[in-house]
């Protein structure tokens, strides 16, 4: 009977000692810590993990634990209808690329978080990058963008098998039928670097309305058809495609700058392998998302504003240089490489292009699809071209 009523006594105490802290007034004010659950879909965590578990260590009064999973991401939105239409709440927190967010956008899976919830975010959001500011436009308020891609596309080949790599989409076209086979990419509605070379084709190939895969590509489709008599398979994700290449399976693939250092800093692909940029291409850049799904507790939700609002601080953000997989990283200003930790800096300086800096300053930048229109585009894409290889 004691320990009963201690603990009471002990559950009152920690009720009157939230009232009486900031941390637990108006912004989060639950009596017991809550445990996270955290589905990752776009390879996010290899550059946030460290600042989630940052946040859950720093704050045991709201946080009791952090569950983190991975998934593909078209199988999310389902899984998450699923969950809403039961009326259940596994998921609390989606990391997410542009793929994922349009989907879930698309079927109103995801709280609104701006401008509803702007006190909880807009102080940090303020200190954007201009280019990551032009990204966080895309998330329509449904997402608070983390992380930042200066992205691509380019091609990724092995300089022993590739005497004198494509310049153009036709050279790649040349290339790839005289070398069946040897040339790869993954479905772009599950890979950041073919989801980049399927919306920069319209720029490099000089369509009609490269924001309008419906009725302005009519060159990129042809050509996406014709590139698709000599390409084997399309991969489900971008890792089986890059350890087909490290192994020797393939000769060449697109890729991004982040998947370009990081498999090399792996190990996955030889340190040796060279990218080539495509002659006047544009950049089409990257963006990783923090979505809250419909059905997630209020209690739930105020924790997970403050946890957001975490991770756009500066040493959160200085995390997400990581090994080059999302390179840069940072989404907010005044980040240099120099306050990341010791093993991102040795890492990019060893494994990073002089290229990538070049090209970011004379190349052209554009942001991807909006949610709407990448959904149409991916559909597209996998019934005139990933189908014609089933």
């Amino acid at each position: 009977m004691n320990a009963i009523k201690n603990r009471r006594i002990g559950g009152r105490l920690r009720v009157l000692a939230c009232a009486l802290t900031a941390v637990c007034g108006v912004s989060v004010a639950q009596a017991e810590p809550v445990a996270i659950n955290i589905v990752d879909v776009a390879g996010d965590l290899a550059v946030t993990q460290k600042g989630f578990e940052a946040f859950r260590d720093q704050h045991p009064d709201l946080v009791s634990s952090i569950t983190f999973t991975t998934a593909p991401a078209p199988q999310l939105p389902g899984k998450i209808q699923a969950m809403q239409r039961a009326g259940r709440s596994d998921i609390d927190l989606v990391l997410t690329g542009t793929d994922a967010l349009a989907a879930g956008v698309e079927q109103d899976l995801w709280i609104k978080l701006v401008p509803d919830n702007d006190a909880a975010f807009k102080d940090a959001m303020a200190n954007y990058t201009p280019a990551a500011a032009n990204m966080q436009k895309l998330a329509q308020g449904y997402g608070v963008e983390v992380a930042f891609m200066l992205s691509g596309p380019f091609l990724e080949y092995n300089p022993d098998k590739v005497a004198n790599p494509p310049k153009t989409p036709e050279a790649l076209l040349k290339w790839c039928q005289a070398n069946p086979n040897r040339f790869l990419y993954a479905r772009p509605a599950n890979s950041g670097p073919g989801r980049t070379f399927l919306m920069g084709l319209p720029y490099l190939l000089g369509d009609k309305d490269p924001y309008d895969p419906i009725n302005g590509w009519d060159k990129t489709w042809d050509f996406l058809k014709k590139l698709n008599d000599c390409v084997p398979y399309y991969p489900g994700g971008t890792t089986a495609v890059m350890k087909e290449l490290g192994e020797g399976s393939r000769d060449m693939t697109v890729t991004v700058t982040g998947w370009d250092i990081n498999p090399r800093a792996l190990g996955i692909v030889p340190e040796n392998f060279k990218i080539q940029a495509f002659d006047n291409f544009t950049w089409v850049n990257d963006a990783h998302y923090m979505v809250v799904p419909k059905g997630v507790s209020e209690a739930k939700q105020k924790v997970l504003f403050k946890m957001i609002n975490f991770m756009l601080q500066p040493a959160q953000q200085a995390l997400t240089y990581d090994k080059g997989y999302f390179y840069p990283g940072p989404v907010i200003a005044n980040v240099p490489l120099s306050s990341a930790p010791q093993e991102s800096q040795d890492v990019i300086a060893k494994y990073g292009r002089d290229e990538y800096t070049t090209l970011a300053e004379s190349r052209p930048h554009a942001v991807p699809l909006d949610a709407k229109t990448m959904v149409e585009a991916f559909h597209k894409w996998d019934i005139e071209v990933g189908a014609l290889k089933k």
